[in-house]
This record gives C-alpha cells, structure tokens and sequence, in this order.
C-alpha cells in the first residue's frame, strides 16, 4: 500500500506542465542526443561533450523515449517511479532500526507527505534516485545480518549512487560507514556477498569513468571532478551561494507540518542514542546537514538525502505520542492553528481573486487539515496523527494535478510558445540568439537547438552573420538592423531574420 500511495502521488498528471530550467531542461535535452545518435557511451550537448554528471537519469530518460516517444511524461516517468521506491525502502528500513511496526510506518509515511520529497522526486532529476539507492544501501546492510545475500543489494546500491550523483556517494557512504562502526555492525566486511554486489555495482561505474578518461583526457578529470564536484564545496558554481544556514531556511519554508514535531524527533534520538534509530538519525542529521551548510555551492534539492533522517525522528516522535498519550505541547495546538488560519486565508484569497478554484479547494483541505489536528491535540486525542497523514496526502494529490507544484515555470516567460515560433520559421541548423538576460534550457529542448543569449551591444556585429534573433519589446524598439524582417510574435518575444 505504501508503493501504491507514492505512485499515485509521484505519476499523477506527471506530464500536465513543460520542463523547468535548469536541470529537467538539460538533461531531457542529453537524453534526445543519446536517442537519436544511440551514442550512450559519451554523451552530448547540442554537439557538445557533457562531461557534468555520470549518465544514469538521461539513459533512463532516453531509454524512455526510446519506448514511449518523446513528451513531458516520459521525461519524468523513470526518474519517478525509481524515486517513489523510497517510501517502501523507508519503511523497510524503519522496520530494522526500530524493531517496530508502527515507527516504521509513521517514518514512511511522514516521507510520503514531505512537499519537497514528492515535488523534487517528480522531476527529471538525479536525486530522488540517489536517496532511493542510499536507503537501499541502509536496508541491505541492515537486513544482511540475518540473511547474507541481502549484501549485494548494498553494493550495487553504492553503484547507482555514483552513477546518478558522482562524488555524493563518498559522503553517503561515509555517513553508512560511521553509522555501521558505531552501531558495532561491521561483520558485513566479511561478508563475501557485499564485495560480489560492490563488483555487480561499482566495476560499471569505474568502466564508465575510465571510458569517459580515455576519450576525453583531462578534459574530463577537469570538468567533472574539479569543475563540477569537488569546486563546489569551496566556492559558488554559476553563482548558486547562500549562507550557512541556508538549509535550514529551505526546511523552515517547506517542510511543514512535520516540521512541528522534528525537534522533540531529534530530543528524543539524542535519549535514546544507544539504540540502532536514534544513532543513524543524529549522526545522518549532523553530518550531512553540517557538510551541504559549509559548502559555498547552495542549491534547494542538495538537503534531498536529509529527509530521510528527518521523517525517521519525526515518526520516532509520532510513535511516542501515540503509545503514551502524555499531555501534548501547547506550541504544537499553536502551529497548527497558525497553519490553519494561513491555509484558508493566502491561497483562498489568491484563488478568489485570481479565479483558480483548485487552489482555493487546496487551501480548504489544508485548513480544514490542521484545524481538526489542532482541536484533536487540546482533546489529547492520538487521532490527529492519521488526520494529518490522510489530509497532507490529499492536499499534495491536489496540488500535482494543478499547474502550482512547478512554481519556477513563473518566474520567466513560457517557453512553448516562443519555442512552436522557432521552429515554424527557422530552419534546424541556423543559429537563432536572444535579448533574454540568461539561456534557458527548457527553451533549448522545446526550440531543439540552443538559443544564445546575447547583449544589445552586439547585434549589429552579429547581424552581418544573417542569424535570427529573437527579442522582446524593449531590444526590438532599439535595434536598429538594416532588412530586419518580422517573422512572427509569441509571449512578448518578436522572431526576427534578415531579408
């Protein structure tokens, strides 16, 4: 039932709305490359090596494309149902360290209706699966003590770890290795069935860098360690900075309700930190959160393999106020009033005032949601657990069936529009730059060709070339091109070719 509940949310409307910059659009982009040109092996970029990150996702991408054809769907479908294997791995690694049902579930499902798990797990993006690897890694490890053969699953789990987010799999392995020595686990050392599956798992893995070493000499140890891994630990990549406590911004803003309840989910792992639950959540918390808060590179879904750690102390929590049904905090009945109030206001008036019924039918359920969690804590009543389990879930369902779960697709111009005007008027091997202030991957894909943003200053030197330009209303006015030809209009961009 837990899968069956993380696919509903996971695949529903999953190709309703256009690809996000920059990560969806990039990678769909490298998978059409990989389709076309059945090159696997090294792939490409408009043409270009893309030596970024090992090619997990865009094989899986292009492997879907290759079945299903080419859509927002199928971009988003594997890298889906491979995340949403998360919540039964939750629970199943839940069931070692608490030696509980109950805990085991409620750590499940509080993963199952984390905002950020379900909205970054339904991207085309590596690190749902890197998370969906890292607890298989946690299960076969864990499971390993009884029945040996359960040791290959963790070997190759580290494998897909690197082949989905590279160096990561150092600081999630360190994580599992600390977890493992100071749980007095480490018999799986001696386990012959681990080092078949880190065979089965890694031996593809060093191939695949090997390969991409040979090919492209140090170029690619440049660009793929140093570049775009190891460089980000010590300084901004493409000026993604924050500060410290940039993550704990990112939890404050999405990780409500549970949010409530994890620092007596971490109070209570400090107590009971001899055993197996209350180990793997202090040490997974302080050592991932500490090791993405230093690193100057900052960016949302970096905290992804921290949701774990935290849905296991919140249903640590949870299990305590059930089984004891002590007085609850005053502060919890607050937030969830607060919480109420904020839900049947904000999204009730935007929807009213914007006619978006869907979001004013989200805001209801969320309202209704926390106000009956609320009345149900001052009854000391355990039930306002399932409450916010059913009505979260129910919320979230909502929300991925309408156009708001990708809130990014506002902050700029729609790219499908401007893309159908490319490819009706300009043919696939001339250059077509733009006026916008930055490129757009999204816009790339959908234009199937890369679009090159370019200052005004240059368009008359670029002019003598006979390129397209695409510019909005302010770059049209000031362009001053001699035969410049209007070839069609689309989101407040003009199309425009020599004569």
């Amino acid at each position: 039932m837990l899968l069956v509940g993380a696919l509903g949310l996971w695949c529903i409307a999953l190709g309703d709305l256009p690809l996000r910059d920059w990560d969806e659009g990039t990678y769909a982009s490298v998978a059409r490359e990989i389709y076309r040109s059945g090159n696997w092996l090294h792939p490409s970029l408009y043409g270009q090596p893309f030596l970024f990150k090992p090619p997990l996702v865009e094989w899986l991408i292009a492997l879907s494309y290759r079945v299903g054809g080419i859509s927002e769907f199928t971009t988003r479908l594997l890298p889906s149902l491979l995340t949403a294997l998360a919540v039964p791995l939750m629970y199943g690694v839940g069931r070692e360290i608490f030696q509980q049902r109950l805990p085991a579930l409620f750590s499940a499902l509080v993963y199952l209706t984390l905002l950020p798990v379900v909205r970054h797990g339904r991207l085309a993006m590596h690190d749902g699966i890197a998370v969906s690897a890292f607890l298989l890694l946690f299960l076969g490890l864990l499971k390993s003590r009884q029945h040996k053969i359960w040791a290959i699953a963790a070997g190759i789990a580290l494998g897909i770890i690197g082949f989905s987010k590279g160096i990561l799999m150092l600081l999630l392995g360190g994580i599992v290795l600390l977890f493992l020595i100071a749980d007095g686990q480490i018999q799986w050392l001696t386990n012959p069935y681990f080092w078949v599956g880190m065979f089965l798992g890694n031996v593809p893995l060093l191939a695949w860098y090997a390969a991409q070493g040979q090919h492209y000499g140090a170029d690619f140890w440049k660009i793929h360690l140093l570049n775009q891994s190891f460089d980000r630990v010590w300084q901004p990549v493409e000026n993604n900075a924050g500060p410290p406590w940039y993550y704990l911004l990112e939890l404050l803003k999405y990780s409500w309700p549970w949010l409530i309840f994890w620092p007596g989910g971490l109070v209570l792992a400090w107590r009971q930190r001899y055993w197996s639950w209350g180990r793997l959540v202090l040490i997974g918390t302080v050592i991932f959160l500490g090791t993405i808060s230093v690193m100057k590179t900052k960016l949302p879904w970096y905290v992804m393999p921290l949701y774990p750690f935290m849905a296991f102390a919140v249903g640590a929590q949870l299990t305590e106020l059930w089984q004891t049904r002590k007085s609850y905090a005053w502060s919890w009945m607050g937030w969830l009033g607060f919480l109420a109030i904020a839900s049947l206001s904000a999204p009730v008036y935007i929807g009213w005032t914007e006619s978006k019924p869907l979001l004013i039918l989200i805001g209801l359920v969320l309202g209704l949601t926390f106000g009956l969690a609320a009345w149900l804590l001052y009854q000391r009543n355990h039930q306002f657990i399932p409450v916010l389990f059913s009505g979260f879930y129910l919320s979230l369902g909502l929300l991925m069936t309408s156009n708001f779960w990708i809130w990014e697709l506002n902050e700029a111009f729609p790219v499908k529009p401007v893309a159908a005007l490319i490819l009706e008027n300009v043919s696939p091997e001339a250059k077509v730059y733009t006026s916008f202030a930055y490129n757009r991957p999204s816009l790339d894909f959908y234009s199937d060709r890369s679009i090159h943003p370019i200052g005004n200053q240059d368009l008359q030197q670029l002019w003598s070339t006979k390129p397209y330009l695409l510019l909005d209303d302010k770059a049209l006015a000031a362009a001053k091109l001699p035969k410049m030809k209007k070839l069609g209009i689309a989101a407040g961009f003009t199309l425009v070719g020599s004569q």
